[in-house]
């Protein structure tokens, strides 16, 4: 997953991200142990898709994270109602599965998870700038809802908040 993080996350960040600060944002968040840690977190529920076709190497082609704790930034706070709305963390695809189904899948799964527990609402964060993310998440139920400062190293980022209610 690690590696995944490393080649996707900077396909979120606006090109004026120095590539600098992103690196030292995949490091510092997106290694090794920092998933090891997300994987032992009972309040983290992780997806992932594999490729398992014949002679594959079962590469990691995608992967999501949920988390179900209620948003720690008070502007999101502020904009997500429902007291027990699980927060879409991650969502990440290979680009060479982009356009392929394979987001469209785990996405499927992920709030196929969410509806089981019950819940009304889900909300995620995404660049302003990150227009094919924005597209992808509003095919899926999403509705901008408001903004939050995403910190990317010494630069300040600007995203959008989305929330989904079933």
């Amino acid at each position: 997953m690690a590696e995944l993080a490393a080649l996707t996350f900077p396909l979120a960040c606006p090109p004026s991200s120095p590539k600098a600060e992103i690196s030292a944002f995949v490091q510092a968040h997106l290694g090794p142990d920092t998933f090891a840690a997300y994987l032992a977190d009972p309040l983290r529920v992780i997806f992932v898709a594999e490729d398992k076709a014949p002679l594959s190497s079962d590469r990691l082609l995608a992967y999501t994270m949920l988390v179900d704790t209620p948003p720690a930034d008070a502007d999101v706070a502020v904009l997500v109602s429902a007291p027990d709305a699980i927060e879409f963390s991650k969502c990440y695809a290979h680009p060479d599965t982009h356009g392929h189904g394979v987001g469209t899948s785990i996405m499927a799964a992920s709030l196929d998870w969410i509806a089981s527990q019950g819940r009304q609402q889900t909300w995620l964060g995404v660049n302003s700038e990150n227009e094919r993310a924005q597209k992808f998440y509003r095919k899926h139920g999403f509705a901008v809802v408001g903004t939050r400062s995403f910190q990317l190293g010494k630069q300040i980022e600007h995203d959008y908040v989305m929330v989904r209610s079933d």
